[in-house]
């Protein structure tokens, strides 16, 4: 029987399927000492501590404080990376200009940044938004620049010999194109925005989830540990779920969703 992987039933219930055999083989693991426990907790242990913390305030503060960080650097990555890749995307003044000065600063990780920002902004969570917020402009600016691309030009200039109005075209032809590409690289920040700002909180102490593996790895506190790495993982699913379901919304009229198998 051949799988089709378009239906929405094999896409959710392969996955599940395989990490719960995974789960399994990783208790026998550590049931039989393959994996010692002092350096990996067992999934059992990590589960009765996730039951154990979903009633305690702790967990939520954390993911509150990340979420708070996270959702002000995709902000500022949407909105200054997006307009910054749409200008440089659009004119080849504006990337003979700025594409030399992109292609130099996108590659060095807002990581190796954090003693400056430290020292000029302090250990706050406006550090945390400005590392999380470098990495996430930069995504964006090559979603925006992508996304003009998407554009086709011998459509828009159809448009323009037939005088469509520019709100016109903005509305029919230059949103729908770039629209696609936008969303995916607004997936994609969602993602390193979440990564940094957790290795942030982690490095610099910060509050957030990242402090908290940080604090539970520094106790020795394996099942502890874990299981925060567990909840840094359904959040960042859980983010991308949403995201998708937006994307999905957005762009029910494009071919690559209107034909998609229930």
């Amino acid at each position: 029987m051949k799988l089709d992987y378009r239906r929405r039933s094999v896409r959710v219930g392969l996955p599940i399927i395989t990490a719960l055999l995974l789960l399994l083989l990783w208790e026998l693991a550590a049931i039989l000492d393959y994996i010692p426990t002092r350096f990996a907790a067992s999934p059992t242990q990590i589960i009765s501590q996730l039951a154990d913390m979903v009633f305690s305030s702790g967990v939520w503060q954390s993911i509150g404080a990340t979420l708070y960080a996270w959702g002000q650097a995709l902000l500022i990555g949407i909105i200054i990376g997006t307009t910054v890749g749409i200008l440089v995307g659009s004119s080849r003044y504006m990337a003979a200009f700025f594409g030399p000065i992109i292609e130099f600063l996108k590659p060095i990780p807002s990581i190796a940044m954090i003693p400056l920002v430290i020292l000029t902004m302090g250990s706050g969570k406006q550090s945390e938004v400005f590392l999380a917020g470098y990495a996430a402009v930069f995504q964006m600016v090559m979603a925006g620049i992508s996304a003009v691309r998407m554009v086709d030009p011998l459509a828009r200039d159809t448009a323009s010999a037939y005088s469509i109005g520019f709100w016109s075209r903005l509305r029919y032809l230059i949103i729908p194109s770039m629209l696609p590409q936008l969303m995916t690289g607004i997936r994609i920040t969602s993602n390193t925005a979440l990564i940094f700002c957790i290795t942030a909180e982690l490095i610099v102490g910060m509050e957030g989830l990242g402090n908290s593996i940080g604090k539970a790895g520094a106790a020795g506190n394996m099942p502890v540990m874990y299981a925060y790495i567990v909840v840094v993982g359904i959040v960042g699913v859980s983010l991308n779920s949403l995201l998708l379901a937006v994307q999905r919304r957005l762009l029910s009229w494009h071919e690559s969703y209107r034909n998609e198998a229930h």
